[in-house]
C-alpha cells in the first residue's frame, strides 16, 4: 500500500486515519474473497517515518492492544479471518518498539510480536525511534495455523527465522517497508532461503511508491508467497496498491521435514563456541 496523506498534508492523527482508510476496502475485499489470515505491512496506518528523526512522530505509537487493534479485530469477526497488524507501539513514556499484534479469526488478540533487530543506517535510522524487541519469538496457534512474525530488517538474520521453525511455525510472515537497492537483490534471496531451510511457508510484504517529505527512495512492493521448498508461488506487482493472495497445502511442511529432517539433524552443541562474546 502506499501513502495516501503525507507530512504537512494533515495532522499525525489525519494521516494514521487516511491510512487506515486507504486499507479497509482491501480488508473488506479479502474477507469477501475468503482470505483466512491477512498480514498487513510495517507500521501499516503511518508513513515510514525513519529516515527523518523527528519526535513529533512519537505521538503516532499507541498501546498495543488498544485502538487500532481493537478496530481491526472487527474485520476478524466479521470475515473470520485472522489478522496480523503491524503498528507503533508504546508501551509507556520512553518505551516504543515495531510491533506487529496477532488477531484470531473471532477477534481476540493473541499477542504480539516486537521487532528484535533494529537498523540506524542508510536513512533507516530507527534506533531514535523503536527500542529492540524483548519478547523473543513467540509463535501464535490460530485458527488455521501456527504463525509467527518477523519484521523487515530481521530479515537479514537467519537466527530468528531459525527460532520461529523450531517454535513450531507453520507460516512466517514479514512485514516491511523497504527501498530500491542493494535490498532488492536480498528480498528475494533470504526470505526463501529461510523457508527452505526450516520447511515453513512466509508471507514477505513490502509498501510500494514514494514518501515525501523524506525522500529516502521507491518502496518496492513486490510481495510474495514462498513455499517450504523455497518456492516463490505467488508475487504481487511492483507499483501499485495491491491484495495479494494465495492458498497454501500445510501437508507440504511435513513432506519436506520428512524429507530433509532440519530439526533432528541439527547440532546445536557444535555451534555454542560460535556465540561466545
Amino acid at each position: 500500500m502506499s501513502l495516501p496523506m503525507t507530512e504537512g498534508e494533515g495532522t499525525i492523527e489525519e494521516i494514521k486515519e487516511a491510512m487506515v482508510q486507504k486499507h479497509i476496502p482491501l480488508i473488506e475485499e479479502a474477507g469477501r474473497q475468503g482470505v483466512q489470515i491477512l498480514c498487513l505491512q510495517e507500521i501499516f496506518n503511518t508513513p515510514y517515518f525513519c529516515p527523518g528523526q523527528d519526535k513529533a512522530w512519537y505521538a503516532s505509537a499507541e498501546p498495543v492492544p488498544g485502538p487500532t487493534t481493537e478496530r481491526m479485530a472487527e474485520y476478524c469477526k466479521k470475515y473470520n479471518m485472522v489478522m496480523i497488524v503491524p503498528i507503533y507501539e508504546k508501551e509507556a513514556a520512553g518505551f516504543l518498539y515495531n510491533t506487529a499484534a496477532v488477531i484470531d479469526a473471532d477477534g481476540t488478540y493473541l499477542g504480539k510480536y516486537r521487532k528484535n533487530h533494529i537498523p540506524h543506517t542508510s536513512g533507516f535510522w530507527e534506533k531514535f525511534f523503536f527500542k529492540p524487541g524483548n519478547m523473543g519469538y513467540p509463535v501464535f496457534q490460530t485458527k488455521y495455523a501456527k504463525v509467527g512474525v518477523y519484521i523487515c530488517y530481521d530479515r537479514h538474520f537467519p537466527d530468528g527465522a531459525r527460532v520461529l521453525g523450531l517454535n513450531g511455525a507453520e507460516i512466517v510472515y514479514n512485514p516491511s517497508a523497504t527501498v530500491a537497492g542493494l535490498s532488492q537483490y536480498l528480498w528475494k534471496l533470504e526470505q526463501p532461503a529461510h523457508a527452505a531451510a526450516n520447511g515453513y511457508f512466509m508471507g514477505c510484504i513490502n509498501r510500494v511508491g514514494e514518501e515525501k517529505p523524506w525522500n529516502l527512495g521507491r518502496f518496492y512492493g513486490t510481495s510474495y508467497f514462498v513455499d517450504p521448498r523455497g518456492q516463490i508461488i505467488a508475487q504481487a506487482d511492483e507499483y501499485k496498491d495491491e491484495l495479494l493472495t494465495s492458498e497454501f497445502d500445510l501437508d507440504m511442511i511435513d513432506e519436506v521435514r520428512a524429507t530433509w529432517q532440519f530439526f533432528r539433524d541439527r547440532r546445536p552443541e557444535t555451534y555454542e563456541k560460535l556465540v561466545e562474546l
